[in-house]
């Protein structure tokens, strides 16, 4: 169920929690970042908004990772990827293993807020496939027609479980690459029990353990960077400074607006009667508000003068937060936007503490460390404060809350920003691919100075795309399961 995000996201069962070394003021101390603990990892967790980026983002990976990242490649890519309900098009794909949909019901408020963003002079788009990024529209989720998330484990997992040459182990956290000299020929870990386990191959050691796990398994394995790995006691087996550095990640803080009626707002369905009667149609197949995915729309914007393609994205939900009460929902009727600087430039680190795997780590975002991504999230306020503002909203808005309100000058923005926000769950670049020698990965995500060891997930993008990282992810692990495969065909013929 779409919605149950909510709760699984908080789940030690189906959820993994790292603290941070950010402290927030909002009364919840260190901020703790959540990643899936599941088949198909945080895909199984997450909003489940679909997001590709556009040709410009792949592009400009290209450039820093080599052609076989163009758009050329990646747009041939999405579209195998994509079984997308809106049919076929130019910019859609159908009858791949990730079902795609538009939101099937936009409300009179949703339809509000994308009017308001066309007197804001956005288009708006039927489709955030749509090559122009600019612009306004309802979003689109990796949901099948039935109101069901579709993870990477069900797109995938699901259709091979019967292979011959596929096994799959639950109940273990990897721990370390085995080494032979310079070539990886397996893992270690240990099993929910406490059982030391080993897994050993005679091709390819394959890490998809994400921005934070694929940099902790290298360091445990002691390959980082010579300073980072004697400061946590660990053999350096190989230097490599840039494993758990040059993260990206996006900075939120929500702002909460009141709304005028009860019926506009969400808040009421998530709670008593309502809410169970949500989640019957849902298991009926009746799709509603717990059907959906966690925002509803999307506003792609420039906000600063020297932008030539949008650098922040708005995202619209229906209901609102009570930030003070542990994220529950408001009492009162209200909807919350919030805002993403698409490319951020401020870079933060993943790096463990201790040769012990169950140490914790230390994971610093940096948050707000660059000037442009200051810039970037005052823009943002003040765009969403004027869009707030305009006529097709006035017969739903109140005004904002007292929460953010508060904020007027630049430095209080950045304050808020300091001091209460948060992560998207959208870290890149702790295990970075590049043409220059200074990345870990080459630009067929193989590790440079160990053989046999590549990175596939959201850690391998230098930058991050602009958006969210679901559908980008995907599509990256589709296009290395080629490259991986052309080079096992060379590697066949130069054999031969």
């Amino acid at each position: 169920m779409p919605k149950g995000f909510g709760k699984t996201l908080t789940d030690p069962a189906t959820a993994h929690f790292y603290p941070t070394v950010r402290s927030r003021d909002d009364g919840a101390g260190q901020e703790v970042w959540v990643r899936g603990k599941m088949l198909g990892g945080s895909s199984g967790v997450n909003g489940m908004v679909w997001n590709r980026g556009v040709a410009a983002d792949y592009d400009r990976l290209a450039d820093l990772a080599g052609e076989q990242w163009s758009w050329a490649h990646m747009q041939r890519i999405f579209l195998s990827l994509e079984d997308h309900a809106s049919g076929p098009s130019a910019d859609r794909g159908v009858g791949g293993p990730i079902r795609v949909k538009t939101h099937p019901a936009p409300s009179p408020l949703l339809n509000a807020w994308l009017a308001a963003g066309s007197e804001m002079g956005l288009p708006i788009k039927s489709d955030h496939s749509d090559p122009r990024q600019e612009g306004i529209g309802p979003l689109q989720w990796n949901i099948d027609a039935k109101g069901r998330r579709v993870s990477a484990a069900r797109g995938f997992l699901a259709k091979a479980r019967n292979r011959p040459n596929l096994k799959i182990e639950t109940g273990v956290r990897t721990d370390r690459v085995l080494l032979e000299g310079r070539r990886a020929v397996g893992i270690a870990g240990i099993r929910s029990d406490g059982a030391k386990v080993e897994f050993r191959c005679g091709g390819e050691v394959i890490l998809s353990a994400g921005a934070i796990g694929s940099p902790r398994i290298l360091q445990l394995s002691g390959i980082g960077g010579v300073k980072d790995l004697q400061r946590a006691g660990i053999e350096v087996a190989l230097d490599c400074p840039g494993v758990g550095h040059h993260m990206r990640e996006h900075n939120l803080v929500m702002m909460n607006f009141r709304l005028r009626h009860r019926r506009d707002s969400a808040n009421d369905q998530f709670t008593g009667a309502r809410l169970l009667a949500n989640v019957a149609k849902h298991v009926m197949g009746l799709n509603n508000t717990m059907s959906f995915g966690s925002s509803e729309a999307a506003a792609f914007v420039k906000v600063l003068p020297e932008s030539e393609r949008p650098d922040s994205q708005l995202m619209f939900a229906p209901y609102s937060l009570d930030m003070a009460a542990g994220m529950a929902m408001e009492a009162e009727p209200g909807m919350q936007v919030f805002s993403m600087t698409l490319r951020p430039r401020s870079e933060g680190h993943v790096l463990v503490t201790s040769s012990d795997p169950a140490a914790m780590l230390n994971i610093d975002p940096n948050f707000m460390s660059d000037d442009y991504d200051r810039r970037a999230a005052i823009g943002q306020f003040r765009f969403i404060r004027e869009m707030m503002a305009k006529a097709p909203l006035k017969e739903f808005v109140v005004g904002e809350t007292d929460f953010t309100a508060q904020a007027r000058s630049d430095d209080d923005i950045i304050d808020l920003f300091n001091r209460y926000g948060s992560a998207g769950y959208h870290a890149t670049a702790t295990v970075r691919m590049g043409m220059d020698n200074s990345a870990p990965l080459d630009g067929r995500l193989r590790l440079r100075g160990i053989d046999g060891l590549r990175v596939v997930d959201c850690s391998v993008f230098p930058e991050m795309v602009a958006g969210n990282t679901n559908a980008p992810t995907m599509g990256m692990a589709m296009r290395a399961a080629e490259l991986i495969q052309e080079d096992r065909r060379a590697a066949s013929v130069r054999a031969a």
